[in-house]
């Protein structure tokens, strides 16, 4: 096999009230790359595309490929690539859009080589890019996207991530609004100190999450999802959330609260029906404001990044 096209898929990060130490995999938006061996040992950005020019072809500064520098270097491997990458997200829109990038290129480096690691051993390499990308190695997005279905961090030192089984009828719905929430300005806004009282809120509702989702105790999820710490400092940056989120409760919604840092927002409803219908009437308040908003529904990807095509 000498090429390889692969999708990594989007996430939603800290999923209302697990700031930092949840996240979860939909089916799309996400990410492509179509990456191909070269004769010599170089890594080469050939192509960008869905990304407005705002991306670096700079290997060394972007979370496509520098994730295979450190995965192929862990390796003691000397190969060359050539890397297309197809953005088919917003950048910036709380999706985990450099996450997706960064394990598509590491998994498909792993995959054009026989696989000499697990996928689970690629989530350090998949890290960096997260680095790269806004400064801070986190993986509630990157853990994710490469393993599939809903994720949580429960340690950085050691790292620990394991996934949690949801209910096969749990949807997400997310409408991502054409507004730029900058992900550094959304973390700089947060609180460095939290009440007691917030606190043990907070760690509630993390546990009714876990619980919900374990035993497909869907109501037990919709109660989970309050978020005290991060939601009320993060939603004064996006037009109209409050608005939304109650559009998306009073048609059915289990839940409702912001993806990642930030603008998009998502809902967990019951159903695709429900899901749908939610995300219809979230859309539609924003544009009542005369703001363009995308919509996407999804299942819980289990999966994760898949290949899509090989050749050679």
């Amino acid at each position: 096999m000498d090429s390889i096209r692969v999708f990594a898929p989007a996430t939603v990060a800290n999923v209302s009230c697990g700031f930092d130490i949840f996240g979860l995999a939909v089916d799309n938006p996400g990410d492509e790359v179509i990456v191909r061996k070269r004769k010599d040992d170089k890594i080469v950005i050939t192509q960008i595309t869905g990304d407005e020019g705002k991306l670096t072809l700079d290997p060394l500064r972007n979370a496509v490929s520098v994730p295979i520098f450190k995965y192929l270097h862990q390796l003691n491997r000397n190969h060359g690539f050539d890397i297309e990458l197809h953005k088919q997200m917003p950048l910036g829109s709380g999706l985990g859009s450099s996450s997706a990038s960064s394990v598509a290129g590491v998994f498909a480096v792993n995959e054009l080589l026989g696989k000499p690691m697990p996928v689970r051993d690629l989530l350090p390499f998949a890290m960096e890019g997260e680095r790269v990308a806004c400064g801070s190695a986190h993986a509630d997005n990157v853990a994710p996207a490469l393993l599939g279905g809903f994720v949580v961090v429960r340690s950085y030192s050691p790292l620990d991530v394991f996934k949690i089984k949801t209910p096969d009828d749990l949807y997400v719905t997310i409408v991502h609004p054409d507004i730029e929430v900058n992900t550094k300005d959304a973390r700089h806004i947060l609180r460095n100190e939290v009440s007691m009282k917030k606190t043990i809120s907070q760690m509630g509702n993390v546990a009714g999450m876990i619980t919900g989702l374990i035993t497909s105790d869907y109501e037990l999820i919709g109660r989970s999802m309050v978020d005290y710490i991060i939601e009320p400092i993060r939603s004064i940056l996006i037009p109209q959330f409050f608005e939304v989120k109650m559009a998306a409760m009073d048609n059915g919604a289990l839940g409702c609260s912001i993806s990642g840092a930030g603008p998009s927002v998502f809902a967990f409803s019951k159903g695709l029906e429900t899901a749908q219908k939610v995300g219809a009437v979230m859309k539609k308040q924003f544009e009542k404001e005369g703001i363009v908003a995308n919509l996407f529904v999804s299942g819980i990807n289990e999966v994760g990044p898949k290949m899509l095509e090989q050749g050679g």
